[in-house]
Protein backbone atom coordinates (compact mmCIF):
# COMPACT_ATOMS: atom_id res chain seq x y z
CA UNK A 1 0.00 0.00 0.00
CA UNK A 2 1.32 3.54 -1.16
CA UNK A 3 0.49 6.03 0.86
CA UNK A 4 1.43 9.62 2.94
CA UNK A 5 2.58 8.73 6.43
CA UNK A 6 2.91 11.12 8.83
CA UNK A 7 4.01 10.85 12.45
CA UNK A 8 3.12 13.12 15.18
CA UNK A 9 5.43 13.22 18.38
CA UNK A 10 6.79 15.06 21.50
CA UNK A 11 9.62 14.13 23.46
CA UNK A 12 7.59 15.11 26.74
CA UNK A 13 6.06 11.85 26.03
CA UNK A 14 7.12 8.56 26.87
CA UNK A 15 4.87 6.81 24.78
CA UNK A 16 6.16 8.96 21.69
CA UNK A 17 9.76 7.40 23.00
CA UNK A 18 8.22 3.74 23.09
CA UNK A 19 6.82 4.18 19.68
CA UNK A 20 10.00 5.45 18.41
CA UNK A 21 12.06 2.74 19.06
CA UNK A 22 9.61 0.08 17.54
CA UNK A 23 9.33 1.53 14.48
CA UNK A 24 12.66 0.14 13.17
CA UNK A 25 11.34 -2.50 13.32
CA UNK A 26 8.32 -2.25 10.56
CA UNK A 27 9.90 -1.85 7.56
CA UNK A 28 5.98 -0.35 6.67
CA UNK A 29 6.78 2.56 8.94
CA UNK A 30 10.34 3.53 7.04
CA UNK A 31 8.61 6.17 5.19
CA UNK A 32 7.13 8.12 7.69
CA UNK A 33 7.91 11.61 7.72
CA UNK A 34 8.97 12.89 11.33
CA UNK A 35 6.93 15.96 12.58
CA UNK A 36 7.28 17.04 15.53
CA UNK A 37 4.17 19.15 17.38
CA UNK A 38 3.86 20.75 21.03
CA UNK A 39 1.16 18.44 22.85
CA UNK A 40 0.06 21.14 25.04
CA UNK A 41 -1.04 23.37 21.73
CA UNK A 42 -3.01 20.13 20.96
CA UNK A 43 -4.50 19.53 24.55
CA UNK A 44 -5.57 23.19 24.33
CA UNK A 45 -7.24 23.22 21.30
CA UNK A 46 -9.44 20.13 22.39
CA UNK A 47 -9.75 21.48 25.64
CA UNK A 48 -8.39 18.26 27.24
CA UNK A 49 -5.82 17.16 30.11
CA UNK A 50 -2.55 15.05 29.07
CA UNK A 51 -2.17 12.11 31.46
CA UNK A 52 0.38 13.84 33.61
CA UNK A 53 -2.34 16.66 34.35
CA UNK A 54 -4.47 14.33 36.16
CA UNK A 55 -2.14 13.29 39.55
CA UNK A 56 -3.85 9.02 39.36
CA UNK A 57 -2.99 9.06 36.04
CA UNK A 58 0.22 10.29 35.76
CA UNK A 59 1.38 7.38 38.53
CA UNK A 60 -0.39 4.90 36.35
CA UNK A 61 1.09 6.35 33.29
CA UNK A 62 5.04 5.83 34.42
CA UNK A 63 3.71 2.37 35.91
CA UNK A 64 2.40 1.53 32.39
CA UNK A 65 5.45 2.80 30.43
CA UNK A 66 7.78 0.49 32.41
CA UNK A 67 5.71 -2.08 32.09
CA UNK A 68 5.52 -1.91 28.16
CA UNK A 69 9.48 -1.12 27.81
CA UNK A 70 10.18 -3.98 29.62
CA UNK A 71 7.49 -5.89 27.60
CA UNK A 72 8.68 -4.99 24.36
CA UNK A 73 12.54 -4.87 24.79
CA UNK A 74 12.87 -1.12 24.97
CA UNK A 75 15.71 0.13 27.32
CA UNK A 76 14.44 2.90 29.15
CA UNK A 77 15.31 5.30 32.19
CA UNK A 78 12.63 8.34 33.40
CA UNK A 79 13.71 11.49 33.67
CA UNK A 80 14.14 13.50 36.99
CA UNK A 81 11.00 14.99 36.56
CA UNK A 82 8.22 14.47 34.51
CA UNK A 83 6.36 16.59 32.41
CA UNK A 84 8.93 19.30 31.83
CA UNK A 85 8.76 21.44 28.68
CA UNK A 86 9.23 19.81 25.78
CA UNK A 87 10.28 23.45 23.69
CA UNK A 88 14.19 23.23 23.26
CA UNK A 89 14.08 19.72 22.39
CA UNK A 90 10.95 20.50 19.50
CA UNK A 91 12.87 23.27 18.25
CA UNK A 92 16.21 21.63 17.75
CA UNK A 93 14.60 18.61 16.26
CA UNK A 94 13.38 20.99 13.74
CA UNK A 95 15.91 23.05 13.34
CA UNK A 96 18.30 20.21 12.38
CA UNK A 97 15.78 18.82 9.83
CA UNK A 98 13.83 16.29 11.80
CA UNK A 99 16.57 13.87 10.46
CA UNK A 100 16.14 10.16 12.17
CA UNK A 101 19.43 10.31 13.91
CA UNK A 102 18.53 13.61 15.04
CA UNK A 103 15.03 12.42 16.60
CA UNK A 104 17.18 9.37 17.56
CA UNK A 105 19.29 11.57 19.97
CA UNK A 106 17.36 13.66 21.51
CA UNK A 107 14.45 11.02 23.05
CA UNK A 108 17.56 9.19 23.59
CA UNK A 109 18.86 12.77 25.65
CA UNK A 110 15.39 12.12 28.36
CA UNK A 111 14.57 8.63 28.03
CA UNK A 112 17.45 6.71 27.92
CA UNK A 113 19.90 8.62 29.16
CA UNK A 114 17.48 10.39 31.77
CA UNK A 115 17.55 13.97 31.20
CA UNK A 116 16.07 17.37 31.07
CA UNK A 117 16.80 19.89 28.76
CA UNK A 118 16.92 22.41 31.66
CA UNK A 119 20.37 20.63 32.99
CA UNK A 120 22.49 22.79 31.56
CA UNK A 121 25.53 20.82 30.70
CA UNK A 122 23.99 17.79 29.53
CA UNK A 123 22.09 19.57 27.11
CA UNK A 124 24.99 21.22 25.93
CA UNK A 125 27.23 18.50 25.48
CA UNK A 126 23.79 16.68 23.43
CA UNK A 127 24.18 20.02 20.97
CA UNK A 128 27.40 19.78 20.51
CA UNK A 129 27.60 16.11 19.69
CA UNK A 130 24.80 17.35 17.42
CA UNK A 131 27.22 20.41 16.18
CA UNK A 132 25.41 23.02 17.36
CA UNK A 133 27.46 25.60 18.58
CA UNK A 134 24.61 28.11 19.99
CA UNK A 135 22.09 26.20 20.59
CA UNK A 136 19.85 29.53 22.43
CA UNK A 137 20.51 31.53 18.70
CA UNK A 138 19.46 27.79 16.98
CA UNK A 139 15.65 27.85 18.62
CA UNK A 140 15.19 30.89 18.63
CA UNK A 141 15.33 31.64 14.71
CA UNK A 142 11.87 32.94 13.61
CA UNK A 143 11.21 30.13 10.80
CA UNK A 144 12.15 27.27 13.60
CA UNK A 145 9.11 28.57 15.85
CA UNK A 146 7.24 29.11 13.20
CA UNK A 147 7.99 24.86 11.47
CA UNK A 148 6.85 23.79 15.44
CA UNK A 149 3.49 26.12 15.33
CA UNK A 150 2.67 24.61 11.38
CA UNK A 151 3.35 21.49 12.49
CA UNK A 152 1.01 21.74 15.40
CA UNK A 153 -1.67 23.33 13.66
CA UNK A 154 -1.05 20.55 10.88
CA UNK A 155 -1.79 17.68 13.00
CA UNK A 156 -4.92 19.46 14.17
CA UNK A 157 -6.64 20.08 10.91
CA UNK A 158 -6.42 16.39 10.54
CA UNK A 159 -7.93 15.72 13.36
CA UNK A 160 -5.11 14.64 15.84
CA UNK A 161 -5.61 15.03 19.82
CA UNK A 162 -2.63 13.35 21.15
CA UNK A 163 0.36 12.36 20.53
CA UNK A 164 2.07 9.97 18.81
CA UNK A 165 0.07 9.73 16.25
CA UNK A 166 0.86 8.01 12.57
CA UNK A 167 -1.29 9.66 9.92
CA UNK A 168 -1.88 7.20 6.77
CA UNK A 169 -3.45 9.42 4.14
CA UNK A 170 -6.89 10.38 5.63
CA UNK A 171 -6.55 7.83 9.04
CA UNK A 172 -5.28 8.46 11.86
CA UNK A 173 -3.64 5.88 14.46
CA UNK A 174 -3.14 7.55 18.32
CA UNK A 175 -1.01 5.53 20.72
CA UNK A 176 2.13 3.45 21.27
CA UNK A 177 -0.84 0.34 21.19
CA UNK A 178 -2.26 1.44 17.46
CA UNK A 179 1.33 1.00 16.44
CA UNK A 180 0.49 -2.78 14.89
CA UNK A 181 -2.95 -1.42 13.30
CA UNK A 182 -0.58 1.20 11.83
CA UNK A 183 1.29 -1.49 10.49
CA UNK A 184 -1.64 -3.58 9.34
CA UNK A 185 -3.27 -1.00 8.14
CA UNK A 186 -0.57 -0.31 5.10
CA UNK A 187 -0.32 -3.84 4.30
CA UNK A 188 -3.99 -3.74 3.42
CA UNK A 189 -5.82 -5.17 6.45
CA UNK A 190 -9.40 -5.83 5.01
CA UNK A 191 -11.12 -4.89 8.26
CA UNK A 192 -10.30 -1.39 7.78
CA UNK A 193 -12.75 -1.40 4.90
CA UNK A 194 -15.29 -3.67 6.87
CA UNK A 195 -18.96 -2.46 7.23
CA UNK A 196 -18.07 -2.87 11.66
CA UNK A 197 -15.05 0.00 10.78
CA UNK A 198 -17.14 1.86 8.73
CA UNK A 199 -20.01 2.23 11.37
CA UNK A 200 -17.41 2.48 14.37
CA UNK A 201 -16.27 5.86 12.42
CA UNK A 202 -19.81 6.90 12.01
CA UNK A 203 -21.30 6.21 15.54
CA UNK A 204 -23.64 8.91 16.55
CA UNK A 205 -23.33 10.41 19.70
CA UNK A 206 -25.82 9.57 22.61
CA UNK A 207 -25.45 11.72 25.57
CA UNK A 208 -22.84 14.92 25.42
CA UNK A 209 -20.99 15.90 29.04
CA UNK A 210 -20.32 19.35 29.83
CA UNK A 211 -16.45 19.85 30.70
CA UNK A 212 -16.04 22.36 33.17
Amino acid sequence: MSADICWYFDFVSPYSYLQHAVMSRHPELAQAEPKPVLLAGLLSHWESKGPAEIPPKRLHTYRQVVWLANKHDVRLKLPAAHPFNPLPLLRLSIALGNSRDVVDALFRFVWLEGHLPTEAEPFAALCQRLGVDDPDAEIARPEVKEGLRRNTEEAIGHGVFGVPTLRIGASTFWGFDMTEAAVACLRGDPVFESAAMKRAGALPEGIHRSVR
